[in-house]
């Protein structure tokens, strides 16, 4: 291209930067079907995430949802309840300090949070065969810490933190009744954040605390310290 050319498409290359830009998980593309969403279905999610990026609106209206995706009324007001019933999306109430008017809002927490149970589990396969004649014994015990923990989170868990009970298991060699003691003193503790589980197994392994008789020993002993 000659001088001119290049002008062109630079300028072209710096509006495009300028504009709104919008990002799309990765994860819906590739797990909407998974998680039994209609292309149609998927596509009003976008559009919903679109308009709190690129156009700072968190409540569009019916008509301009309806000219963005080309839905009839009753169709679109009948996804956007189905969405609402199976926990894809909610809607929220605010306050605008200043003012005191009150507004609604979409809000895609439900939506993310099903990325992220995908992504765990894919993870958590993945993990599962790349261990190397793992014997079913220790696969339940992986899957019954993933349950427990998930339970108590009353949340799947993410990818990372599906990564850090593998770890415990696989490289640090915790036992499971280990790992549970730890998350029952965080409950207990009300710090149930994976840092705090991880601090306490690490003080644990350092003062060769393995059992439950061994925790019992020791936290009579911390105790008795204080």
């Amino acid at each position: 291209m000659n001088d001119e050319a290049w002008k062109t498409w630079a300028m072209g290359v710096s509006y495009a930067m300028e504009s709104p830009q919008v990002h799309i998980p990765h994860a819906l593309l590739r797990f909407y079907r998974k998680m039994g969403l209609s292309l149609e279905e998927t596509m009003l999610l976008i559009q919903l995430i679109g308009f709190r990026q690129a156009e700072l609106n968190d409540f569009p209206t019916l008509e301009e949802l309806q000219e963005r995706t080309g839905l009839e009324p009753a169709e679109l007001a009948g996804k956007l309840q189905r969405l609402i019933k199976d926990g894809f999306l909610a809607i929220h109430e605010d306050e605008d300090t200043p003012s005191g008017i009150r507004y609604e809002r979409y809000h895609l927490a439900g939506l993310y949070e099903r990325l992220a149970g995908c992504l765990a589990e894919e993870r958590r396969n993945q993990r599962r065969a790349e261990r190397p004649a793992v014997p079913e014994e220790e696969a339940e015990t992986v899957d019954n810490l993933f349950r427990i923990f998930e339970q108590e989170f009353a949340r799947p868990l993410s990818p990372m933190e599906c990564e850090t009970i593998s770890v415990w298991i696989d490289q640090d060699r915790y036992p499971e009744e280990l790992i549970l003691l730890a998350l029952k003193e965080a409950v207990f503790a009300g710090k149930l954040h994976f840092r705090y589980i991880d601090r306490i197994l690490l003080e644990w392994s350092r003062n060769r605390v393995r059992t439950p008789e061994d925790v019992r020993a020791y936290s009579q002993k911390f105790r008795g310290q204080r």
